[in-house]
């Protein structure tokens, strides 16, 4: 007769449950399948999402970090008076519709007064969304993504329908938050803008980066020769060259008086003085009053680059340190923070 076998019972006698057995088990359950996808069909899904994009009513644009358009559904393409395969950019486009009185609606008499106001804040931000009204009679409501190296995508639906009892009071409000962030005279970021920018680069998973303060040189005495209104013409001139030559990943802003500050995220402080440096050579070929032909001016920068632990303090000072020392060599410079102590520099100062 042969033996019969009796289960012991759960628990008697039983070895105690050791953590390597329970990682044992776990490592042992069934993980999702997962299946490798070919060149080939990865191609295809990229077809089928292009032939999506091309048909839906919502308004789809790429554009890379200068701003310039690399692709756009027919949506975009038609709202925007756009041919197929046309090589434009955001402000190229802007003012093509504007001087022809359709596409997005543009209260201003200055064209490029609202560029500037509009490109000093313009993908400055990583996720934005708001607002806009066009000719047509339609409210599209615009999304904005930007990565880390300045390309932005955009979408936009048509909101015409939603609630337009309380469009007014959304239009307002978007308008009242952008004024909050611009600089009354030269229309470019103020310094809470700035903050938030110098913050979002701080951050414990941000990029990093250069900061850099401007003062322009001998302001004072422009002042006291020409006179306040001479001062401003020459505080909104600067301004606007400076948008036109930072990337759209940095964001230009004035802080106070003759003071500007350049933030550059994901860039070194070596990458910054160039780029600054490139920026002097074109505001010293300028020549803002068309009452002075020969009347030129300059610029001091102090660049500083951020570290662990940072705050908008630190930055401020180092780099404030570094344009004083660029005004101390004379002026017309762009300087970098040296590994110095503040004590060390303190001394020298």
């Amino acid at each position: 007769m042969a033996p019969v076998h009796v289960p012991r019972p759960a628990g008697r006698d039983m070895p105690p449950d050791r953590p390597s057995d329970r990682l044992r088990r776990e490592n042992s359950t069934p993980q999702p399948a997962t299946r490798a996808i070919s060149l080939g069909q990865m191609n295809d899904i990229l077809e089928r999402l292009r032939q999506l994009e091309q048909s839906t009513p919502v308004l789809v644009a790429l554009f890379d970090a200068s701003d310039r358009l690399r692709y756009a559904n027919a949506a975009f393409r038609t709202t925007m008076f756009i041919a197929e395969g046309e090589d434009i950019t955001w402000e190229e486009m802007v003012r093509r519709n504007y001087h022809a009185g359709r596409g997005t609606v543009i209260n201003t008499s200055d064209i490029d007064e609202w560029i500037i106001v509009h490109r000093s804040r313009r993908g400055k931000q990583r996720h934005k969304v708001f607002e806009v009204d066009f000719h047509d009679g339609r409210w599209l409501l615009v999304t904005q993504v930007v990565s880390d190296d300045g390309w932005m995508l955009a979408h936009a639906v048509d909101v015409t329908a939603f609630r337009p009892d309380e469009r007014a009071m959304r239009l307002a409000r978007d308008r009242a938050l952008y004024a909050s962030y611009t600089d009354d005279l030269t229309g470019v970021a103020n310094r809470r803008f700035v903050g938030a920018r110098v913050a979002d680069m701080l951050e414990p998973d941000g990029p990093g980066g250069a900061f850099c303060l401007i003062d322009l040189d001998q302001f004072k005495a422009i002042n006291d020769r020409f006179g306040h209104q001479a001062g401003d013409l020459i505080l909104r001139d600067f301004a606007a060259r400076m948008v036109r030559e930072v990337r759209r990943s940095d964001c230009f802003g004035r802080v106070g008086g003759e003071e500007f500050v350049l933030v550059l995220p994901a860039t070194s402080a070596r990458a910054a003085r160039g780029i600054v440096e490139q920026a002097l050579d074109v505001v010293r070929q300028a020549r803002a009053l068309t009452a002075q032909p020969d009347f030129a001016y300059s610029f001091s920068a102090g660049i500083a680059e951020s570290r662990p632990g940072d705050t908008f303090a630190d930055l401020y000072s180092r780099a404030d340190r570094a344009l004083y020392a660029a005004k101390m060599a004379g002026r017309s410079r762009v300087e970098v923070e040296q590994d110095r102590p503040p004590a060390a520099v303190a001394s020298a100062e």
